[in-house]
């Protein structure tokens, strides 16, 4: 596990002046965040709300800004409020605003999209060409208050708590990922076991995979993937696995759920699928992979589908049906809440292992 890098130094205001609040920035082109407390409140536009922030997760990205490597030294402006991940309630509406009220509870859709172009008027809002991002692109929700358009929000049901709605982020990667395979009544592989790869543990489970097998290199991650739902899970650095799950199956598995990234898990599993077998890709290779297209793909006949955010809004239905019906397992992934104001034990715990899914209380 890389090591966390260098803290920054926290401000040492107690007290937010009226009009400011207290926000995690990016204060400068290196490692580390800032809490300050005089960042100015946002004010909604006719068609935006503005949502008082109860509850953030860390996410792996945040992980990318903090400890500032090439992607995000490229993407990300210095002076920007970072996260995406969050629940909270409506504080303030714009004039033209006619589907929320102040005291609602809700998450929003971190993707924003002026939704004119043909992905966003046909369906595929996910992948829009105008895509821009909290936290990333425009300020995000690691701060007392945050601005969204309208048409992102998301009402947060009642029996749905603030801690779980807090990564639906995350969740609807897994979500998509999963139900783009349709795994009912299939055996699943399920490559990397990190939050998300967890997470489609339990989704894959409640969508009626038959069987589901995981690898990874994380051992204790490996245990609790078997408690969450999986018949099988395999240390990847031995391969003697895929042998043995393909005499299982007879065939190889009838899903790839590729979540880590890792070159090497990416050829163990097309390794490991049938002829004929589905592969959905979300894990994001860190550089150019050697991939052998003949063998894995086109002799295999198999069907590669590209996964990227959540599907505006099938996915969102899809979780809250989900979470509805109890049948996920989330508790035991989500093992740490801290106050905002030890952010930086927060992502030391989040970057070292110590944690998976991490969660920061932002009036704490």
């Amino acid at each position: 596990m890389t090591q966390a890098a260098p803290m920054s130094t926290t401000s040492s205001a107690t007290s937010d002046t009226p009009g400011t609040m207290r926000a995690l920035i990016k204060h400068h082109a290196g490692p580390g965040l800032q809490l300050v407390h005089d960042r100015p409140i946002p004010e909604p536009g006719p068609r935006e709300i503005r949502i008082k922030v109860n509850k953030v997760g860390i996410c792996g990205t945040d992980r990318h800004i903090w400890e500032w490597d090439e992607w995000a030294a490229g993407r990300i402006p210095p002076g920007i409020i970072t996260g995406h991940e969050f629940a909270g309630v409506v504080d303030k509406v714009g004039e033209a605003v006619t589907k929320f009220s102040p005291g609602r509870r809700v998450s929003a859709e971190g993707h924003m999209t002026k939704a004119l172009d043909y992905n966003s008027r046909t369906g595929n809002a996910h992948i829009a060409s105008d895509t821009r991002i909290f936290g990333i692109d425009c300020d995000g929700c690691f701060a007392q208050y945050i601005v969204v358009p309208e048409e992102n929000g998301w009402p947060i049901h009642d029996d749905i708590s603030d801690k779980h709605a807090a990564v639906f982020d995350p969740l609807g990667n897994a979500v998509h990922t999963v139900m783009a395979a349709n795994v009912s009544a299939k055996n699943v592989l399920i490559s990397g076991v990190g939050i998300i790869g967890l997470m489609a543990v339990t989704v894959a489970r409640a969508a009626g995979a038959a069987r589901i097998y995981c690898t990874d290199v994380n051992p204790p991650r490996l245990e609790l993937a078997k408690k969450l739902g999986a018949h099988e899970a395999f240390d990847a650095r031995d391969e003697h696995w895929i042998k043995h799950v393909r005499a299982e199956t007879h065939e190889g598995v009838d899903v790839l759920l590729e979540m880590s990234g890792a070159p090497a898990a990416m050829d163990q599993g097309f390794r490991a699928l049938r002829n004929g077998g589905t592969a959905a890709l979300l894990g994001l290779p860190a550089r150019t992979v050697d991939f052998d297209f003949n063998a894995h793909i086109i002799f295999k006949g198999c069907t590669v589908l590209g996964i990227n955010g959540r599907r505006m809004w099938e996915t969102w239905y899809q979780m809250e049906k989900l979470l509805l019906s109890k049948r996920l397992e989330l508790d035991d992934i989500i093992t740490h809440e801290f106050p905002m104001s030890e952010y930086e034990e927060a992502f030391r715990t989040m970057m070292s292992g110590d944690g998976i899914k991490v969660l920061m209380n932002v009036d704490e």
